[in-house]
This record gives C-alpha cells, structure tokens and sequence, in this order.
C-alpha cells in the first residue's frame, strides 16, 4: 500500500476500466488518505474520518467495478450491498449492522485464507505422516503386506528403519495413488434451527447452532478413500489445526476497522423523503439507521465489537429522479466528495472491447481456444458491435457497457454452438458478419426491445 501513489492506483485501474478518470482520481486519493492516516501521530490519527464517495452515473458505466478494482489493489475487506435492501428499525427484514457483519466475516476468511497458506507445507508434511501411519502395518507383524504401486507390479517391505523411507518415496512418486485407505473422519450433528429474524436478530440463528454445536458430541464415521484424496482431507484437518482461529479473528477485525470497503448500490432509492406517516417502512428513516454506521459506532458481530469509524463508504446511484442533496443532511455531510461518471458511447464501446486486460473480445478468443477454434475480429466488426450496442441503448434502456454482453452473445451464438465441430478451424467476424447477424433484430424496435 505504501507503494501504491495516487497516480499508480489510476494507472492500475486504466488496466481495467476505460475513462471515468474524474472517479478514479477520487478513489485513489481516498485509498492514498488511508496510508496517510495512519502516518500521522496517535492523537490525530482517530480524529481523521474518511472521505466518503457518492458516485453519480447511469447503470453499467463502471461504478462497481471501480470499487471492487480499489479493494483488490487495497486487498482490503470488500462488500457490495444495495441500500434499497435495507429497512428501518421495527420492521422485518435486514438491519443496516447486517452489512459490517458480512464484511467482518469476508475478512475473515480473507486471513484465515492467507494463514492457511503459510501453513500450508507443514500441513501437507504432517497429512503425510498420518498417511504412512495408516498404510504402515502394526509393530507385531512380523512382515509387512506387499504394496501394489501404479505400474501394477508388487514390493515387498519388509519392517525395517528404512521402510516408512521407501513407502514415503512411493507416495511422493504418486505410485500409491491408485491404492485405497481407510480413514475416520469426524463430523457433528446438528438439530435444524430456522430462525425468523426481525431487525437486529440476524445473529440469533447462528449463536444458537454454536451454542448447541458444543452440547452436541462430534461422531466420526469410517470411509474408504484414494490416497489423494485421503491427503487433500487430512491437509486441511492439519490446517485447521495449525491455523490459530484468535490471531485469524484479530487481524479480521483490525483489517475492517482500518481498511475496509463498503460499496452501497442504489442509494438513490432511499433518498425520497416522505412527508406522511404511516405503517409502511420509511425511506429517511433507513437514511436514519445508516447514519450511525457511516458516522462510526460498535457493531456486535460473531467475532466480538467492530468499530466502523474509519470504514470507507462509497455510494452509488443514477440519481434520475432524485439528487445527493435529497438525502438528509447529516448523511450529506458524511459523503463530502460527489463524482459524477460519464454515459457511455460508441468510442468508449470500442475501447471497452478491446483496451482492458478482461476485454470481451480477448474472453471470446480465449473461450473458443479451449476448443481448437481461432476467432478473429476485425477492426470494422469492433467498431460496428460498438455502433450497435450505442443505438440499443438510446431507443431502449441505457444499460451502458452492459449492453455489449447481450449483444456479442446474439452475435456469436451459432459459432458457440457448433464450435466442437469446428476444431482448427479459423473464423473472422467481419462487419458484414456483425450487419448479418444483428441488422434484422436492430431494424425491428420491438424486437431488440426483447433481444438486445
């Protein structure tokens, strides 16, 4: 992180998201405040909030991929959640803590991952050794069986200091992969709980299977498996073994509460304000339940108390109907930086199709290459898909870089069919080929309503 300047977090994201410079600017000054943050002294260091982003664009331009490009470059704890899923206190539905709960156990298993692979060796080393132990005899037999490797000859080992050596030898070599052991494996039962959650009772369900998970015993039943895949079984018991779930649990929450992204989809439906009262579920007031979380409180999650206080939110929406300003005003001023993304055409179509490193040509390629067959667009088809994929979008839905995924699936769908039969072969997609396949759906306005 402390590498990564603002300049080289925007040349990061270029590699995957055409324009949008204004949003990426941002992103990468508020990821580079982190870093600085915690540069500053102790007393400074918790008055600094962060500087949370609304980001203002219609569907498809890249707001979510700009986020989840961010937390990837941060590796920081990331959740994408839509605010429009959220309701006020008192009704049935998710609470807005929901949210720091799902990002509390991401990063969990973000650590739990990274330990798992420093142990990774030792646990490998130590499932071997029990394997040995089940394919080596008991100490009072005099002989040992003989072992059948893979080529289907037999040896005998005899018991000697040298023959767990030469067994270790055999299984490294993957000549016992073929030959079978028995192996206890342990599991618990557990009673069916189904919770009806209301507000704040999401963590009902799973404290309660932890608490009967303990008065439960675990049972172990016997299985006749391969060695691999004996090995891969016992591997991950050693890890969790190894694994030290207190360290895993602390690092999680240090991670969230210093470097964790919220990414909030579609705030802009929650910021209608209401002059009535009445029964049904209040859109200022999820406005209300959501300000203590980007403001900074504790949260109580499974793992222990989560502070959220320098948690970044970045929110999103198309603000058609509504505007930032339409949001209550202390949840205003917990957004101070606003970016507005551009509409998407034709140029911008034809870069997304080609420029980034998951553009959708060089998918397309790669997919028909698993089956022998060479796709080639050329430089007309592109920038015809592109003028296409502009003209859908303005006499249907504006659904952005979206759009192209429809329409190179229209485009390509006989070749994905037929591609098993085509192996070796080499197909061009010309321009004639894309007016070939599209104009008559372009052509009839109800019927690319449908297709495209």
């Amino acid at each position: 992180m402390a590498n990564l300047t603002p300049k080289d977090i925007v040349s990061e994201l270029n590699k995957y998201i055409i324009g949008q410079n204004k949003a990426k600017r941002a992103v990468a000054v508020a990821l580079r405040n982190r870093w600085r943050r915690r540069q500053v002294p102790d007393d400074l260091r918790d008055e600094i909030a962060p500087k949370n982003i609304i980001m203002m664009g219609p569907t498809g331009v890249g707001k979510t991929e700009i986020a989840r490009r961010l937390s990837r470059l941060a590796q920081s704890p990331f959740l994408k959640v839509e605010a429009s899923k959220f309701t006020e206190v008192g009704y049935v539905g998710r609470d807005v803590e929901s949210m720091v709960r799902d990002l509390t156990e991401i990063a969990v298993n973000m650590v739990k991952a990274e330990e798992s692979d420093k142990v990774h060796e030792k646990a490998q080393k130590n499932a071997e050794e029990r394997i040995l132990d089940l394919l080596l005899p008991s100490r009072r037999d005099d002989v040992s069986p003989p072992v059948t490797v893979a080529d289907g000859h037999q040896e005998d080992l005899q018991i000697s200091p040298s023959t767990r050596e030469k067994l270790r030898q055999l299984l490294k070599a993957g000549k016992l992969d073929d030959r079978e052991v028995e192996l206890e494996t342990s599991f618990r039962t557990m009673p069916v709980i189904e919770v009806l959650s209301a507000s704040g009772m999401e963590e009902m369900e799973f404290n309660l299977k932890e608490m009967f998970g303990n008065l439960f015993p675990q049972k172990t039943k016997k299985q006749r498996l391969k060695i691999p895949q004996a090995l891969e079984i016992l591997a991950q018991e050693e890890s969790q073994r190894l694994i030290d779930m207190d360290r895993v649990t602390r690092l999680a929450k240090e991670r969230v509460e210093e470097s964790g992204i919220i990414f909030l989809d579609e705030i802009d439906k929650i910021t209608g304000r209401e002059s009535y009262s009445g029964p049904d579920v209040s859109r200022e007031g999820v406005q209300r339940d959501l300000l203590p979380i980007v403001e900074g409180t504790t949260v109580t999650t499974k793992y222990g108390m989560v502070k959220t206080d320098h948690i970044l939110f970045i929110a999103a929406g198309a603000f058609h109907a509504s505007k930032p300003s339409d949001l209550i005003p202390e949840l205003q001023g917990r957004f101070p930086i606003r970016v507005e993304l551009d509409s998407l055409g034709k140029e911008e179509f034809i870069r997304i199709l080609q420029e980034p490193r998951n553009a959708l040509v060089k998918q397309y390629r790669a997919l028909m290459e698993t089956e022998g067959l060479i796709l080639v667009f050329d430089g007309e088809a592109v920038e015809e898909i592109a003028k296409i994929a502009e003209i859908v979008n303005e006499r249907t839905e504006n659904i952005g870089a979206r759009r192209l995924y429809t329409i190179m699936e229209r485009l390509l769908d006989e070749i994905s069919f037929d591609a098993p039969e085509m192996e070796g072969k080499e197909v061009v997609i010309s321009r004639d080929y894309v007016k070939k396949k599209l104009q008559d759906v372009i052509t009839d306005e109800d019927l690319s309503r449908y297709i495209l």
